[in-house]
């Protein structure tokens, strides 16, 4: 199939070591959809579908296509001004945005689109009808979630919801990543008969079990890896090591790179946590991880610990079980069906320190038991997660559509003015 992604603030690209211009992974805009945009579509491409990127221009010296070495084409759109801007300013770009991929399928069509998050959806919605061309879509985080957890620091566009409900009743599918997801969807007003569940995925290569002989010297390590964004959770992960016994340290990946840490807002709330705490010694922000140091980071530590407020999906808890570590994770979201209490790792309440650090110590208290958790996350990603299944499940939905899809109504954009 000819399938034509539109990831509007997500470019895959992202994913490599010269990825600049493009958002660096652990950056405010930037991490679990790029990775999932780039992988997705390299899977697709690996067996032999032709895979095209459409992601908004944000450097005015990339190229107007980049070809990966798999086959994937990344083509940079032409909306809005040519730098980096917040994805929540890009919704009055998306007339711009869609115009162009008019432009682009006229010409080349494709059998079937993939949106990826909602004002993408909105884009290729607009694009696609006006040609023919279904419309499968992806959220990925959904905003009636975000403005419940978030509340007055939620900065959306106001008319996010309506428009999310709008867009998943007219797309010809719905891809979610995970039972939550779907349950959300509903209370939007999305038929359950237009939704199917794909997970996201992890490179199970990549993140392979590392040799356990190989022990690190020091303390018991806990790591977190994540933006450094208040839902993720770190505060609660810094006041639970707080209640470990122990000199148990806690390594923080994510974020700016490691010369502007000491700049970096959310990073000074973090350290003066920690200091007000009594473990500012005991916790280590390493900044920005290139991704290829990711596998070895994740071997390196004893028990990895994702204790977001919300979490649409969240990838690194699939990533810590195929480098065969422990999860402790806040049952919400994606990570309530990745993470299986008692087997892969353990489920603890968000923002519950006390839980969490319950949960921690009981791992670091017991080699044995994580262990067993490592091994069993690494058979369930390798039987649910690995990216050649996504990959099949996605390609099922495409083709379930190109063989149901009947006449639809009018289009999101013309109903809320999202042409151009």
């Amino acid at each position: 199939m000819r399938i034509a992604m539109v990831s509007e603030h997500a470019s895959p690209l992202a994913v490599r070591s010269d990825g600049a211009g493009h958002g660096r992974l652990g950056g405010v805009d930037a991490g679990g959809q790029n990775v999932h945009v780039h992988a997705l579509a390299e899977a697709l491409a690996l067996v032999g579908h032709e895979v095209v990127v459409h992601t908004r221009r944000t450097d005015p010296h990339t190229p107007d296509q980049v070809r990966l070495a798999s086959g994937v084409v990344v083509d940079h759109v032409p909306a809005g001004p040519a730098v980096e801007l917040a994805k929540d300013d890009l919704l009055e770009h998306m007339g711009a945005f869609a115009a162009v991929l008019r432009e682009r399928w006229a010409l080349a069509r494709p059998d079937v689109v993939h949106a990826h998050f909602w004002m993408s959806g909105l884009a290729a919605l607009d694009a696609g009808r006006a040609l023919g061309v279904p419309v499968v879509q992806t959220f990925h985080a959904l905003g009636a979630v975000k403005r419940r957890h978030q509340g007055a620091a939620d900065t959306s566009p106001p008319s996010r919801v309506a428009l999310e409900s709008d867009l998943g009743a007219q797309v010809d599918r719905v891809v979610a990543t995970c039972a939550d997801e779907v349950r959300e969807l509903m209370a939007l007003g999305v038929p359950a008969t237009n939704v199917d569940v794909v997970p996201c995925g992890v490179d199970v290569h990549r993140f392979g079990l590392p040799d356990d002989a190989r022990r690190r010297p020091g303390p018991a390590r806990v790591l977190t890896v994540s933006r450094l964004v208040p839902r993720k959770g770190v505060d609660t992960a810094i006041r639970a090591l707080a209640r470990v016994p122990g000199d148990a340290e806690l390594v923080v990946a994510g974020g700016p790179a490691g010369a502007q840490l000491a700049g970096d807002p959310e990073v000074v709330r973090l350290q003066t946590l920690a200091a007000t705490e009594g473990v500012a010694d005991r916790v280590r922000f390493v900044g920005r991880v290139d991704p290829a140091a990711v596998p070895e980071l994740m071997r390196d530590a004893d028990v990895v610990v994702q204790l977001p407020t919300y979490e649409p999906f969240g990838l690194v808890p699939l990533e810590a079980m195929a480098a065969g570590r422990p999860v402790v994770a806040a049952e919400v979201g994606g990570l309530a069906d990745t993470v299986v209490d008692g087997v892969t790792g353990l489920h603890v309440p968000a923002g519950d320190p006390d839980a969490a650090a319950r949960a921690v110590a009981s791992l670091l208290a017991d080699p044995a038991a994580r262990a067993r958790l490592g091994r069993a996350g690494r058979a369930r990603v390798l039987e649910h997660y690995a990216w050649d299944r996504v990959a099949a499940a996605t390609v099922a939905v495409y083709r379930d559509v190109l063989d149901s899809r009947t006449p639809v109504g009018p289009v999101v954009a013309e109903m809320t003015g999202v042409h151009s």
